[in-house]
C-alpha cells in the first residue's frame, strides 16, 4: 500500500470499500516498512473519518489519530501477527484475522487447516457425496471449514472480495483444501454481518485476500520460494512420501508518480500420499456387517441394553488409501491511481487441484448371522462364516476456483462511489471413477466357518480381526479370488458459474452525529450443472478366471495396515484397470438407474440458474466514544431448476423414457441489522450486534430428479421440494478486545444464534424425507426441520514477553477457547433435540512460541471435541445410531530462521505426535464400530529467497 498517499485520501477509500462489505482493497492505503523490506508492509491502522488534524469529539485527544480507524474492511494484506491484532481492535464487526506472518508460522496441508487455528472454527477433512465419509477423510487433510457450530455450507466465501463459485454437487459448501497457504497472504472472517454484506451467511464471512502491488514498500520487490516434503505414512509402506513445491511473487510500481502497480504470484506443489484406513462404519452401512451383542430371537436388541452401546462389529473393510495431489494456480492485481479522485483496479485468482486417490480395499464380510441362546435367557448372534473379498476403487478428483473483477473508487466531494463487475467459476469433477472387485465366494458358499459373535476384539479401542488359519491364508493370497468382472466405470462433473455487478454509494458528513450514510445495489447471477453416468461391464462367471489372471497387480504391500493388520495385500496398477475396462466397456451398457438407455443418460442431471438482487441502506453514527450503525438489506433470489423425471414403467413392465421438468423457487428476505462499537480507550473496545441473516437450501433438496415407482398398486414419486423454506437466523454477538503496551492481545465474545426452519447436510439424499397425497398416489420430497440454537463463548489471548531479560524476550503464548452448544430439531419424530453436525462442544489452540534474532520457533497444540457427523447412519429410526467424530487433538512444530533481509528458511511439522487423523463411530460413546484413518505426519521444509 502506497506510503505517498494522505489522509484524507485514506479517509474516502475506507467510507467506499465500508460499504462493500468485501474487505478488499480497491485502492493503495498509508504503508509502513517491517523488518523485511521486500515482504508486505503492515498496514497502519486506517484513519477515521476526521481530518489529520482533528481529534474526534469526545475521544481523547491524546490518544494518536491513526488508532481511530473504523472498519477492516479496506485492509488487503497483514504482514504480521501483531498487525492482525490491531485490525481486529480497528474493525467495526467482530472479526479473526489470520496474517501472512500466523500463515508462515503453521505446518498445515491447505488453508482449510489454517482456518483451524483461528477461535471458533472446526475443520473436517471430509463433505457429503463422493467425497464422504472415509473416502474423503482418507486424503488426510483438512476439506471444509465451520464457523461458530454452524455447517460449512452457512458460510460466505470470498477471494478478494468476489462471491466464490460453489462447484460442489449436493451442497453449497465451497472445498477449501485446494487452496494452499501459499497462495493467500491473509484470512478474514468476519463473525457478523452488517448490511453491506451478503445476507447468507449465518455462519460467518470468510475472505481470503491477495496482495496488490501497493501493499509493498519498496517500487520493485518479489521472492521465490522452493519447498519439500515428506509423508511419514507413505514411507511406513515403503515408499518415498516425497513432495515438493515451487512458488514466486512479483510486485512492481511504476509510471511518473508511480500511479501503476503490478502485483503477480505462482505456485505449483504436489504431494504423494499412502494413508491407512479401517472402515467398519462404512461396511456396516453398506454391507450390514453390524449386530447388536445382545439380542432376542429376531436379532432386535435385547430388553434393557442401550442400543448405541450395544453394539458388535461383525465385519470391516482394511485398505490404503494412496494417490497425488497437484495444486497450481496464481494471483494478479492492477491498480491505477487516475488522480486524488479516482482508483481503478482490475484483479484475478485461479486456483486447480488434481487429486488421484486409489483405495484397495480387503473385505471381510459376515455370512450366515443366526441368533443362538447366550444360557441366561437371552440371544447373541453367531457369524457362520465370514468372506473374504476384494475391492478397489478410484476418488480422482478435478476442482478450480476462479475470481475476476473490475472496479473503481470515485470521489466527489462528500461522495464516494464505488462500481464493480465480478466473476467467478468452480468445478468439482470426478472425471473417470473406476472400480473393480473379486470374491473368494462367488462359486461356493462353505469356505471360512467362523462361529463367533463378533469380528472383532478390541485394545485401547483400536479393532483387531479375529482371523482363522483358512483367512489369514485368504487374505494373503488376493490375487487367487475369483474376479466378478472387468471393473465399472462413473463419470461425474459438476461446477457453478457465476457473475454480476454492484455499486455503492457514501456520502461523508462534516460535522455532527451522523457521520456518513451508505447505501447500494448488487446483482448476481449464476448457473450450475451436475451430472452423473455409470457404466458396467459384463460378469465373469466361467469358473476359470481369478484376479490374477486380470493382470491389475504389481506387486504387494508388505502390510496393509503397518503396525496393526500384517497380512499382505496387491497394489492395484490404475492403469492395467482402465485398460481393463476399455478393453471390455460398451456405450450401450450404461446403467446409471435402469435398463432405458435415454433415462440412464439423463437421470442424474441437474441444472439450475440462480438470481441474486439485493439493496442496502445503513448510516454511521458517532456519539462521543460510541459509534452505532442501523442497516437494513434486501435480498431477492430466483431459483429455477431442471431435472430429469423417470416415469413408472408401462403395463407390461417395459421402462418408459423421460423427460426434462422444471421447478422455481422464490424467495425474498428483510435483513435489518444494528451494530454498536464503544471504544472508551484507545487500548479497548466492545461491541453488540444484532442482525438477521439466512441460508438458501442445497439445489439438490430443491430440484433434484422426479423418479416414479409403483409398488403393490402405489405411486410413489420421490422429487426436489422448491417450496422448502430458506434457513433463517436471529443473531446476537457481544465481545470486547483489548491491547495493552507490552505486546499482548486479549478478546471475548459472546453469540448466540436462533435458527428456523433448518435443513441438514444430507448429501445427494433427501433432507428430512416426507410422505404425502393420498389413496394410491403419494409424493416423498424434503422438507424444512423445526427450530434451533447455537451459542458460545470464545476467548483468545496472545502475549509476547519482551519484558523478559535477555533472551528470554522473545518468548511468548498464544491460547484461543470455544466453548458452543447448540440444540436443533430436524422435524422427526425422534429428532427434536439433536446436536448441528460439525459443531464440537469445545475448540481450542494453545501456543508456545520463540522470536528473537531472526529465529522463531512455534510449538502449537490444536484439540476439539467429538462432534455429530451424520444422522440416524444406520437408518434406524432414532438418534442412538449418529455418526460421531472422535475428538481430535494434533501437535504441530514449526522453526524458522531469517539468515538476511533476502534468504530464510521453514521447517514444519504438523502432527508431530503421529495421532490419527480421523475416527468416527456409531454412537457417541461406543467404539465397536469406527472408521479410523491414520495419515501420519508431514513434514515441510521451504527456503525463500526475496529481493
Amino acid at each position: 500500500m502506497s506510503k505517498h498517499r494522505n489522509i484524507r485520501r485514506n479517509r474516502l477509500n475506507l467510507a467506499v470499500l465500508a460499504a462493500l462489505g468485501t474487505a478488499l482493497v480497491s485502492g493503495p492505503l498509508m504503508a509502513q516498512t517491517t523488518s523485511t523490506p521486500d515482504a508486505a508492509a503492515p498496514v497502519a491502522a486506517p484513519a477515521t473519518a476526521q481530518a489529520d488534524d482533528q481529534a474526534t469529539p469526545g475521544k481523547p485527544s491524546s490518544k494518536p489519530q491513526v488508532a481511530q480507524a473504523k472498519t477492516l474492511k479496506a485492509v488487503s494484506v497483514v504482514a504480521n501477527r501483531y498487525d492482525a491484532s490491531t485490525l481486529q481492535m480497528n474493525a467495526q464487526n467482530t472479526v479473526d484475522v489470520l496474517s501472512a506472518s500466523d500463515l508462515q508460522h503453521t505446518a498445515v496441508h491447505n488453508v482449510a487447516e489454517a482456518l483451524g487455528l483461528m477461535p471458533g472454527v472446526n475443520v473436517t477433512t471430509t463433505g457429503t457425496g463422493y467425497f464422504g465419509g472415509i473416502d474423503g477423510a482418507a486424503r488426510g487433510e483438512g476439506m471444509f471449514a465451520s464457523v461458530r457450530g454452524l455447517p460449512s455450507e452457512y458460510n460466505v466465501n470470498l477471494i478478494d472480495g468476489v462471491d466464490v463459485a460453489q462447484g460442489m454437487p449436493y451442497s453449497r459448501s465451497v472445498q477449501l483444501s485446494l487452496l494452499p497457504p501459499s497462495g493467500l497472504q491473509t484470512i478474514v472472517i468476519n463473525k457478523t454481518s452488517m448490511a453491506d454484506m451478503d445476507g447468507d451467511a449465518i455462519g460467518g464471512t470468510i475472505d481470503f485476500r491477495t496482495p496488490t502491488a501497493f501493499d509493498f514498500a519498496k517500487d520493485t520487490s518479489g521472492s521465490i520460494t522452493a519447498s519439500g516434503r515428506s509423508e511419514s505414512q507413505a514411507r511406513e509402506y515403503g515408499g518415498s512420501g516425497l513432495g515438493g513445491g515451487l512458488a514466486g511473487e512479483f510486485q512492481t510500481k511504476f509510471g511518473s508518480e508511480h500511479q501503476f502497480g503490478i502485483y503477480a504470484s505462482g505456485y505449483y506443489d504436489y504431494r504423494n500420499i499412502a494413508n491407512s484406513e479401517v472402515g467398519a462404519a462404512e461396511s456396516a452401512l453398506n454391507d450390514g456387517s453390524w449386530e447388536f451383542a445382545h439380542t432376542n430371537a429376531d436379532g432386535s436388541n435385547a430388553a434393557g441394553y442401550n442400543p448405541a452401546r450395544n453394539l458388535t462389529s461383525t465385519g470391516l473393510n482394511a485398505g490404503i488409501a494412496s494417490g497425488f495431489e497437484r495444486r497450481y494456480g496464481g494471483n494478479i492485481a492492477f491498480n491505477w491511481k487516475v488522480d486524488d479522485t479516482l482508483d481503478v483496479y482490475a484483479r484475478a485468482t485461479y486456483a486447480y487441484a488434481k487429486t488421484e486417490q486409489d483405495t484397495t480395499y480387503n473385505q471381510l464380510l459376515p455370512q450366515n448371522v443366526t441368533y443362538v441362546p447366550d444360557g441366561s435367557g437371552g440371544y447373541v448372534p453367531n457369524i457362520g462364516r465370514i468372506a473374504n473379498r476384494f475391492w478397489y476403487e478410484t476418488n480422482p478428483e478435478r476442482a478450480d476456483i476462479a475470481t475476476f473483477q473490475f472496479g473503481a473508487d470515485k470521489r466527489a466531494g462528500g461522495w464516494t462511489i464505488s462500481p464493480k463487475l465480478f466473476y467467478s467459476y468452480g468445478h468439482n469433477d470426478r472425471p473417470a471413477h473406476v472400480e473393480i472387485d473379486g470374491r473368494e465366494d462367488k462359486y461356493s458358499q462353505d469356505n471360512f466357518a467362523f462361529g463367533g459373535s463378533s469380528l472383532t476384539t478390541y485394545k485401547d479401542g483400536f479393532p483387531y480381526p479375529l482371523l482363522t488359519p483358512g483367512l489369514i491364508n485368504s487374505v494373503n493370497n488376493i490375487p487367487a479370488m475369483w474376479a466378478n468382472d472387468s471393473g465399472e466405470l462413473t463419470k461425474s462433473r459438476s461446477g457453478q458459474k457465476k457473475g454480476g455487478a454492484s455499486v455503492d454509494f457514501q456520502y461523508d458528513f462534516d460535522g455532527g452525529a451522523l457521520s456518513s450514510v451508505k447505501f447500494g445495489v448488487k446483482y448476481s447471477d449464476s448457473s450450475r450443472e451436475f451430472t452423473n453416468r455409470d457404466w458396467s461391464t459384463p460378469g465373469i462367471n466361467d469358473g476359470v478366471t481369478t484376479l490374477g489372471d486380470l493382470g491389475i497387480f504389481s506387486g504387494n504391500y508388505s502390510s496393509i495396515f503397518p503396525n496393526k493388520y500384517l497380512w499382505q495385500t496387491p497394489k492395484v496398477n490404475h492403469a492395467a484397470v482402465v485398460d481393463l475396462i476399455r478393453a471390455n466397456f460398451a456405450d450401450d451398457e450404461l446403467d446409471t438407474c435402469g435398463s432405458n438407455y435415454i433415462n440412464n443418460y439423463n437421470c442424474n442431471t441437474m441444472r439450475g440458474t440462480e438470481a441474486v438482487s439485493a439493496a442496502y441502506a445503513m448510516a454511521t453514527f458517532d456519539v462521543g466514544n460510541l459509534e452505532i450503525i442501523p442497516g437494513v438489506r434486501f435480498e431477492h433470489t430466483s431459483i429455477n431448476n431442471t431435472f430429469w423425471t423417470t416415469p413408472a414403467r408401462d403395463d407390461d413392465g417395459n421402462p418408459v423414457t423421460g423427460y426434462f421438468s422444471n421447478n422455481r423457487t422464490v424467495y425474498n428476505e428483510p435483513l435489518p441489522s444494528i451494530a454498536a462499537s464503544w471504544r472508551p480507550t484507545a487500548n479497548s473496545v466492545y461491541r453488540g450486534s444484532v442482525w438477521m441473516s439466512y441460508t438458501r437450501p442445497a439445489f439438490v433438496q430443491l430440484g433434484g430428479g422426479s423418479q416414479v415407482s409403483i409398488s403393490d398398486g402405489v405411486t410413489t414419486i420421490t422429487e426436489g421440494n422448491p417450496n422448502l423454506k430458506p434457513i433463517k437466523s436471529t443473531n446476537l454477538d457481544l465481545s470486547g478486545q483489548w491491547t495493552t503496551d507490552q505486546g499482548g492481545f486479549a478478546s471475548v465474545a459472546a453469540f448466540y444464534k436462533q435458527l428456523h426452519d433448518y435443513i441438514y447436510d444430507s448429501g445427494g439424499g433427501q433432507a428430512n424425507p416426507n410422505l404425502s397425497g393420498e389413496g394410491t398416489v403419494l409424493t416423498k420430497t424434503p422438507t424444512n426441520g423445526g427450530d434451533g440454537k447455537v451459542y458460545g463463548l470464545e476467548v483468545a489471548l496472545r502475549q509476547k514477553f519482551q519484558n523478559l531479560p535477555e533472551p528470554f524476550d522473545g518468548l511468548g503464548v498464544s491460547v484461543n477457547y470455544t466453548r458452543q452448544k447448540s440444540r436443533v430439531d430436524l422435524g422427526i419424530a425422534g429428532f427434536e433435540d439433536e446436536r448441528l453436525q460439525s459443531a464440537p462442544n469445545v475448540l481450542g489452540n494453545a501456543e508456545v512460541f520463540y522470536e528473537k534474532n531472526g529465529f522463531d520457533l512455534d510449538l502449537g497444540y490444536h484439540y476439539a471435541s467429538s462432534f455429530l457427523s451424520t444422522y440416524d447412519y444406520l437408518n434406524q429410526g432414532s438418534p442412538w445410531d449418529d455418526l460421531w467424530v472422535r475428538p481430535i487433538r494434533r501437535v504441530d512444530l514449526h522453526a524458522g530462521y531469517e539468515f538476511d533481509q533476502h534468504f530464510r528458511a521453514d521447517l514444519s511439522v504438523s502432527n508431530l505426535t503421529g495421532n490419527y487423523s480421523y475416527w468416527s463411530h456409531i454412537g457417541r460413546h461406543d467404539l465397536a464400530i469406527s472408521d479410523i484413518v491414520q495419515a501420519g505426519r508431514t513434514t515441510l521444509l521451504t527456503l525463500k529467497y526475496s529481493f
